[in-house]
């Protein structure tokens, strides 16, 4: 469950190339409504697949996260005065773009399962109907489901220095840098640990969704040829896509397992062809030993461990070791 701790709605419109703000005088109340309102976005937010993750730029110009500093360091938390100075960026950086028609800007310092979190998303009206007197009539509601523009920073994971604590939606296209702009987010794409992270998800998913050792290492086996073509083809990740390769069937298991943001996955970045084969390998070595086998000759029992005593027996020693062996004088016969 979110414990909201504060919560305010601004608007922003737009007035041809140019964007106007209108600023709430105070906070909202905590409501059921409201309680309601922001679970269904997080929850709406967590579910979107093309999201990218960093840290905040060091690149000068960027205000978002002094205010937010200032915010978290004040005693009295005036969650207006931060809203409204990041919805004095927010414009600016609107109309360098161009790229939003406006909305109701939500935003909201709630806490969830220990860490503190700040969402900021724009909302738009939606035109429906309702019956009225035994007539129809034309009514607003606010479009949950169709936002577009949306992050959240961790705040918590913020004040620990970890590396990546504030996501957005990228969407398509340059549609939302203004968005990544505003909150000064620095998404610096690492393949080879964005890969290693996509590749411990889809190993993850195996065992969430209870698959038998057989189906996992086809499933893997799948998403290695997958992520094997991007890469010689030089084609970032799409999880959609992806999702509807290997899951044809039921697509959106998958890309919700991605989504979620706390997994804090990457997307549009070429998959590093050395992290793909820990897919289907495991590999690991002490002082004395190095090993390296495929999760095949686990299904085939040609590696087989033994927990009686941790140790590995391997079958179908091929003939070139052991004559090595035999050669030094570490076997006879």
């Amino acid at each position: 469950m979110n414990e909201i701790i504060a919560l305010a709605i601004h608007d922003l419109k737009r007035v041809e190339k140019t964007y106007t703000v209108t600023l709430a005088a105070e906070t909202l109340p905590i409501s059921d409504t409201a309680e309601r309102v922001i679970t269904t976005i997080y929850d709406l937010y967590n579910s979107r697949t093309s999201k990218s993750h960093g840290r905040f730029t060091t690149a000068e110009g960027s205000p978002t996260e002094g205010q937010v500093r200032d915010y978290v360091a004040s005693e009295e938390k005036d969650f207006i005065g931060l809203t409204s100075r990041m919805m004095e960026h927010l414009a600016r950086e609107a109309a360098k773009k161009a790229a939003s028609e406006g909305g109701h800007v939500f935003f909201a310092h709630f806490r969830r399962e220990g860490s503190d979190f700040l969402l900021v998303t724009i909302i738009t009206d939606k035109l429906s109907a309702a019956l009225s007197g035994g007539g129809m009539k034309d009514v607003e509601h606010l479009d949950l489901e169709g936002f577009r523009f949306a992050g959240r920073i961790n705040l918590t994971a913020w004040a620990q220095s970890q590396d990546r604590y504030l996501s957005f939606l990228k969407g398509k296209g340059n549609i939302s840098d203004y968005f990544r702009d505003f909150l000064g987010c620095d998404s610096a794409i690492l393949e080879r640990k964005d890969t290693l992270n996509l590749v411990s998800a889809l190993k993850d998913f195996t065992v969430a969704t209870k698959m038998k050792e057989t189906e996992a290492t086809a499933f893997l086996e799948d998403a290695r040829g997958y992520l094997g073509r991007a890469n010689k083809a030089k084609e970032p990740v799409d999880f959609a896509a992806m999702a509807n390769r290997l899951m044809p069937n039921d697509p959106t298991q998958l890309s919700a397992f991605l989504a979620h943001t706390d997994r804090q996955l990457n997307e549009g970045f070429v998959p590093n062809a050395s992290a793909i084969k820990l897919l289907v390998r495991l590999t690991a070595k002490t002082d004395m030993w190095t090993v390296d086998f495929s999760r095949e000759a686990v299904d085939k029992s040609i590696v087989r461990f033994d927990p009686s005593n941790r140790s590995l027996v391997l079958l179908g020693v091929p003939d070139a070791l052991i004559d090595q062996m035999r050669e030094q004088g570490m076997i006879s016969g």
